[in-house]
């Protein structure tokens, strides 16, 4: 069923407190998710799904499990059959062209970003994805036309421009903390006049209050590097965060909390080698005035805003 964008409900979050919540019950009631599955005859990974969030549950189903976990109190049945009902309305992302072309983690990384209260990305070879240009996101899809049909390619470009409008310009925008490794300042994708305003528009970005960019040196890189880029999504607690990696054509969404901690240092060790973000705004900036010499003027674009 639609969504009411006039309620104020979110079917992400609804769906995350769901999940937790069912996991909790289950647990308490101790119960392994194969002994559940067997009880309601379900496959083990229905009941991991739901736990995950990966797909929303149905009312009745949502009942079986109460019943089977001996959740009894009316109020709190309540607010769970509430928050099912709610993670089924559909946002944007859940347009039939958009769950056609982008990949199943993709598509929950775009319901979960927009409600997250901080997210932390580690970027070593390119910008990310949600601060990407037109120009910038489109060279880099291209490079993929041999792996990716055009359709495939069209929708993934726009989703990477609406997620800007969801996550950085919503009312309650997150703590959104990006690390750059060096060599992505010196990787010129698309030519000179892509690079700079992509750098303009990164720098326009890091300005904000919520937001702050540093750079990894290249005399501390070359260990980081080795990680493949990663984002960490935090909704309030530690217990309520994901893990989204991506690697050449495949992304993944990862709930196992020793995954997500091991993430959590890897990005602290990162953020502290990194520059402070006046040293790496200067970087930038720098990068981008070489690159702006090197073309005609009409041709450069504006680094002001």
């Amino acid at each position: 069923m639609p969504g009411d964008p006039g309620s104020g409900e979110s079917p992400a979050a609804a769906r995350r407190r769901l999940r937790l919540a069912l996991r909790r019950a289950r647990e308490s009631a101790g119960l392994t998710q194969g002994k559940v599955a067997d009880a309601l005859d379900w496959s083990v990974s229905k009941v991991n799904r739901i736990e995950k969030g990966s797909v929303s549950v149905s009312t009745t189903d949502l009942r079986a499990l109460l019943e089977l976990y001996g959740v009894v109190d009316a109020d709190r049945a309540g607010r769970l059959l509430r928050d099912a009902r709610t993670s089924r309305l559909r946002g944007w992302w859940d347009e039939p062209r958009y769950r056609e072309h982008l990949t199943p983690a993709m598509l929950q990384l775009l319901q979960l970003e927009g409600e997250a209260s901080a997210i932390r990305v580690f970027q070593p070879t390119l910008i990310p994805g949600l601060l990407q240009t037109r120009e910038y996101g489109e060279f880099v899809l291209n490079f993929w036309r041999s792996e990716l049909p055009e359709a495939d390619r069209a929708l993934r470009l726009e989703a990477r421009l609406r997620r800007r409008d969801q996550v950085l310009d919503r009312p309650d925008p997150p703590e959104f903390h990006l690390v750059l490794d060096e060599s992505v300042l010196w990787r010129t994708i698309g030519g000179p006049r892509v690079m700079v305003g992509q750098f303009a528009a990164l720098l326009r970005v890091a300005r904000r209050p919520n937001v702050r960019v540093r750079i990894v040196p290249f005399a501390d890189a070359a260990i980081m590097a080795m990680l493949a880029p990663f984002t960490l999504l935090d909704f309030g607690d530690e217990e309520n965060a994901l893990l989204y990696r991506e690697g050449i054509l495949l992304d993944e969404i990862v709930h196992a909390a020793q995954r997500i901690g091991r993430h959590r240092d890897y990005f602290a060790h990162i953020w502290d080698s990194a520059h402070d973000e006046a040293t790496s705004a200067r970087l930038i900036t720098e990068r981008t005035a070489t690159l702006s010499a090197d073309l005609p003027v009409a041709e450069a674009p504006s680094v002001g805003g």
